[in-house]
């Protein structure tokens, strides 16, 4: 039992009552954990990924002192304001096909923002989930050999004076942060949210990795666009190199590249880029 007082929204996780709803023999994931604070949990479950930890490990940190994004963007909040947490799997798709991973995440975390809160949550390509044209969430993929680490980062109770504090990140795509509670959610409970975020992320996974990493077959390309905010609107990719892209966002391919439609009408795939959305 918790003796102490907390903000709504701002309790501590319990780390065991987390394992007891999500760790099933038969489940992906075989442990949760939860460390107060850390630099890093990307890092940190990077090493241990390189060490040959298997698959299946979640470890949330209360406070990140060290949380990066994509684009060399950095990620802060205040302590328990917000689900800091990454995930450590180890796919067997074609490699190429890895680059649905931040989406197939996008996907679980604006389900389970939407359930859970009432935010209608959409998604930027590749790793914003966004309410209205503002960053809830944002989402890292790294590999370690054949594993991969994904770590999200989800604003919960932070309020609108903390919101201004935080760094702003780099480059034209960059967008301004809000919160759930910023945004009229009607539920700030981080383990809700997290358990939510963990079952969509396990379901279709599961479904992804049985596929071969299909996102037809696996109906994920279809879950997708329903919840993109980024595929029919006119857009400006900043590519590396300093070249651009603008045009039409005319949909992600099989290997979850943006397919933006340039003035000949061609639909050219992009798989890295700073994509900035015009109108």
């Amino acid at each position: 039992m918790r003796a102490e007082n907390y903000t709504p929204g701002r309790e501590p996780l319990d780390a065991a009552g987390l394992r007891r709803a999500a760790v099933r023999p038969d489940g992906l994931w075989r442990e949760i954990e939860v460390v107060p604070s850390t630099g890093s949990t990307n890092a940190d479950l990077l090493a241990r990924a390189l060490r040959g930890e298997p698959e299946g490990v979640v470890l949330a940190a209360e406070e990140q002192t060290a949380g990066r994004g994509r684009m060399g963007r950095s990620w802060t909040s205040p302590r328990y304001a917000a689900l800091t947490f990454s995930l450590l799997i180890r796919p067997d798709v074609p490699p190429a096909r890895r680059g649905w991973l931040p989406l197939l995440t996008g996907v679980a975390v604006a389900a389970a923002v939407t359930t859970v809160t009432g935010v209608p949550a959409r998604l930027k390509w590749p790793n914003d989930v966004l309410a209205g044209e503002a960053k809830l969430a944002g989402i890292l993929a790294e590999a370690a050999g054949d594993a991969i680490v994904v770590g999200i980062g989800l604003n919960v109770s932070t309020e609108p004076a903390e919101l201004s504090r935080l760094p702003a990140g780099p480059g034209p795509g960059a967008l301004p942060a809000t919160s759930l509670r910023a945004a009229g959610a009607t539920a700030l409970n981080r383990e809700q949210l997290l358990l939510a975020i963990l079952t969509g992320f396990e379901r279709w996974y599961q479904a992804w990795r049985q596929a071969g990493g299909d996102p037809d077959r696996s109906g994920l390309r279809p879950e997708y666009v329903s919840r993109s905010a980024t595929i029919g609107r006119t857009v400006r990719a900043e590519l590396p190199g300093g070249q651009a892209l603008s045009g039409p966002a005319a949909g992600v391919d099989s290997d979850g590249r943006l397919l933006v439609r340039v003035s000949s009408g061609a639909e050219v795939p992009v798989a890295a880029a700073d994509v900035v959305h015009l109108r």
